[in-house]
């Protein structure tokens, strides 16, 4: 990752706004809308600059510092743009403090995307010298030919023996289309069948429409068919051991949505509410596990999982006295064994499936997974979660709330 020293930064914040630079005097106001845009914009890199997009916070249009006090909040909030799940997928960018000229200034470091387009909001912005604004069709086009001269994620690569009929258009326009994009893009209409899916990264190119991983695991009509290990595997056991007599086993499979409502119904059933009517003067009813942990962590499993080599599913075990969840792949970039779920430390394997995810309407921020399902948990009465972090997967064990 690329990081500018103190003197190239300086030369940046000299020059008139362009493609890779934009200033705010303050954080108030519009500034903070502008500001993601510019974010979005520096990530799609349409100019083709491969080198960083900077914003920079508390100078003037003219470069010199407006005197802005840069605070620990200022940073946290500039942090948090990352993960709010407004930028799809998410950008990869830093926020330092750095004294520039003798004044403290705010530093957002956006790299170029590997696998544009990125949409904020629902619109892919770009910037053209100073100017920003929306992509047309033809910027597009060219944002999705350049993902193939990069060295992509492996949700986006191709998958060559698929052909198009392998993705359900109904899928894609009933239910992902409309959450993707902004009703007026939409309304605009000059887009292709063949052009839209390219823009949501579900082929490689409306020239060439090849599905993609992700194109597969979210519109595949049998994504198994294609990655062996896309689905999960349920056992309800009776008893605390793997000895134990099954109850109950389900293999969970389909596009991305149906995977995930079919998981959600199967812990709902065995998440069985009990009714107290006797230790209060009024009745008390209680859940083994809060589902919303349950979710979390299945969510986190099928979106953070590798996928590349592997054919192992997601697995859901439910013992009389515990959940253990496995998901294949260990910790990925900037997360480590040492540090796995600490707040604030995240990494994307599977970038493109994350922002799936999000327009599905099944994360609603991006690295709060884990920290929801604490919260859920200790709310409800349960220990916290236990997690076996090891290199080729991790489980997460849920124990039942006493």
């Amino acid at each position: 990752m690329m990081r500018y020293t103190d003197s190239e930064l300086e030369a940046l914040a000299g020059e008139l706004e362009s493609d890779l630079v934009e200033r705010k005097e303050a954080w108030k106001g519009e500034a903070p809308e502008k500001a993601r845009q510019a974010i979005c914009g520096f990530a799609n890199d349409l100019s083709d600059h491969r080198k960083p997009g900077v914003l920079f916070i508390g100078l003037r249009d003219d470069g010199t510092a407006a005197g802005l006090g840069i605070t620990d909040e200022l940073l946290l909030t500039l942090a948090a743009i990352k993960n709010e799940g407004k930028l799809v997928p998410p950008p990869t960018m830093t926020v330092e403090k750095r004294s520039l000229r003798g004044a403290e200034v705010a530093v957002v470091t956006v790299q170029p995307a590997d696998a544009p387009p990125v949409r904020y909001e629902g619109r892919i912005w770009i910037r053209l010298g100073p100017r920003r604004g929306w992509a047309t069709a033809q910027d597009e086009r060219m944002l999705n030919e350049r993902r193939q001269y990069h060295d992509l994620p492996f949700d986006a690569r191709p998958v060559h023996p698929a052909p198009l009929e392998a993705l359900s258009r109904l899928l894609f326009e009933q239910d992902y289309l409309a959450n993707a994009f902004a009703p007026d893009v939409l309304a605009a209409n000059e887009r292709t069948y063949a052009q839209r899916l390219a823009a949501c990264k579900m082929i490689t190119r409306a020239d060439q429409p090849t599905p993609t991983v992700v194109g597969l695991l979210v519109l595949g009509n049998s994504p198994r068919d294609w990655l062996p290990g896309a689905y999960i595997q349920f056992l309800r056991l009776q008893g605390t051991d793997w000895a134990d007599p099954v109850t109950d086993e389900a293999v969970i499979e389909g596009a991305l949505g149906q995977l995930l409502r079919r998981i959600d119904e199967k812990l709902q059933s065995h998440n069985r509410q009990a009714v107290d009517l006797t230790s209060a003067a009024t009745e008390s009813r209680s859940q083994p596990y809060p589902l919303a942990a349950l979710q979390q962590l299945v969510r986190n499993a099928v979106m953070h999982r590798a996928y590349e080599g592997i054919h192992a599913p997601v697995r859901v075990y439910w013992f009389s006295d515990r959940v253990e969840i496995h998901s294949p792949g260990g910790p990925f970039g900037a997360v480590t064994a040492e540090n796995f779920g600490q707040p604030g430390v995240t990494d994307y394997r599977n970038p493109n499936l994350a922002e799936a995810l999000k327009v599905l309407g099944f994360v609603q921020r991006f690295g709060v997974g884990i920290a929801t399902a604490r919260a859920e948990l200790r709310r409800n009465g349960n220990p916290p979660p236990v997690f076996q972090v090891q290199a080729s997967g991790v489980t997460a064990i849920v124990h039942q709330r006493s």
